[in-house]
């Protein structure tokens, strides 16, 4: 989802928030439909009805599921909900240590899409969200999006999906204005049929000397989407590790160095205190934007309404950035009524209302046709209609198979981007390494 959704420079993926503790009782009850996808499976009830429980749903960034908590509370008083979060790598990497050592996990965990396949495999840690009535959510989603949350063996369900991150491009329409460059977003979406277009119309920008303005925050973000639209990223169907061999990650990589060489980048890590800060002060003009980080946008910078829009990705419009599964650890002691809690936080209503809410473009295909969502415009984008933009991409994705370590994958090569930036590694060293360090990966 929201994902977003990563460490040091390429913190590449959505929702790298501080640390927090929420409490249902924090929050007042709003309205949002769940009614008919109540799991009610054959796993039978964990706790007794009077029995006063606590569930904890540890994320990587506020999802914006404080009123559906309340929503769940109305059929589960007896539950009280307790949300923590940390940051994005920090999540999945307290995830990997909690199942390890058998204690210390939520009852519902997020995993975010370069992550889930490290997870699925370990089917003696997850619940099988299958006995407790889910089952009957296959029909709902995108089939590869369903896929994902399987066993390898495809006989367990152990994560139901939020969201999925079809591409666009957010940009500032008042930096553009200040570069000469046409703010109209189709207009925009003509500049960078290709990425090596949008580098090109990178350093016109540049060229025009925008005071306090880089082009885009940073190369992880962008390292990412490129791969992503590949056919194939960083391992092939067999599980293979290819990254390294493979000629479209490569060109992914030379072509951020090209970018940062030509002074094109605001060296800002996504989601860091200092790109938000940027994200205010017009520090950027571009930045890769999958439907869910318009709601980080927003969230990140509400003074800045009216001045960005959206127009399409470099490359072609396919790809795929983030989106998450939510799971069940089995070391929770409440299985059933953390699979309801799934279920009400998964189902149609939820992702047509965190889509307008938020931005998580919903993993359930019946919804790209909804006038809801076809029909939305978003306000604080200059009334852009991301709804069609948004539905359009996701109507385009062609899903790449995701390896079990991909994550880390990321990393490797966004922290050698990094140190490129830095000046601490000519590109080719900095690829040297990268390559080194996928030994240690595997």
């Amino acid at each position: 989802m929201l994902h977003p959704p990563r460490r040091g420079l390429p913190r590449l993926v959505a929702h790298v928030w501080t640390a927090s503790v929420l409490s249902l009782a924090v929050f007042g009850a709003a309205a949002c439909g769940g009614g008919d996808n109540t799991a009610t499976g054959s796993g039978g009830s964990s706790a007794k009805p009077a029995e006063k429980i606590t569930l904890t749903v540890a994320l990587f960034s506020d999802f914006h599921f404080a009123p559906l908590y309340a929503e769940f509370k109305k059929t589960h008083p007896n539950v009280q909900i307790v949300e923590r979060r940390a940051q994005f790598n920090d999540h999945h990497a307290n995830l990997t240590t909690q199942l390890a050592t058998g204690a210390g996990a939520a009852d519902v965990v997020a995993v975010e899409a370069g992550y889930i396949a490290t997870f699925t495999p370990l089917v003696d840690k997850f619940y099988d969200l299958n006995q407790y009535g889910l089952a009957k959510r296959q029909s709902d989603y995108l089939d590869w999006k369903w896929r994902q949350g399987l066993s390898p063996d495809g006989s367990k369900l152990l994560g139901l999906g939020t969201d999925v991150g079809g591409l666009a491009m957010c940009y500032r329409t008042d930096l553009f204005k200040k570069a000469g460059l046409p703010t109209d977003r189709s207009e925009v979406s003509q500049l960078w049929p290709t990425w090596e277009d949008y580098a090109e119309a990178g350093k016109k920008f540049i060229a025009a000397n925008v005071p306090g303005a880089k082009w885009f925050d940073g190369p992880g973000e962008n390292f990412r989407a490129m791969v992503d639209q590949a056919p194939v990223g960083f391992y092939d169907e067999q599980n293979n590790l290819v990254a390294g061999t493979n000629p479209d990650v490569k060109k992914a990589f030379d072509l951020n160095v090209q970018m940062i060489q030509a002074g094109e980048s605001a060296k800002l890590a996504a989601f860091s205190p200092p790109w938000n800060t940027g994200l205010t002060k017009g520090s950027f003009a571009t930045i890769i934007c999958p439907s869910w980080k318009t709601g980080s946008i927003k969230d990140a910078a509400p003074t800045t309404a009216g001045m960005w829009d959206v127009a399409a990705v470099p490359g072609g419009g396919g790809g795929n950035q983030g989106g998450t599964h939510l799971m069940a650890p089995s070391q929770g002691k409440h299985p059933k009524e953390a699979a309801e809690l799934i279920d009400l936080l998964t189902n149609k209503d939820t992702q047509l209302r965190l889509f307008t809410e938020a931005g998580a473009l919903p993993s359930i295909p019946a919804l790209y046709d909804d006038p809801k969502i076809t029909g939305f415009t978003n306000a604080f984008f200059s009334n852009a209609p991301t709804g069609k933009i948004f539905t359009d991409a996701a109507k385009a994705l062609r899903p790449q198979h995701v390896g079990p370590k991909a994550g880390d994958v990321l990393t490797a090569f966004g922290n050698a981007l990094q140190r490129v930036e830095q000046g601490k590694q000519a590109p080719q060293d900095a690829w040297n390494q990268a390559i080194k360090d996928l030994d240690r990966i595997k």
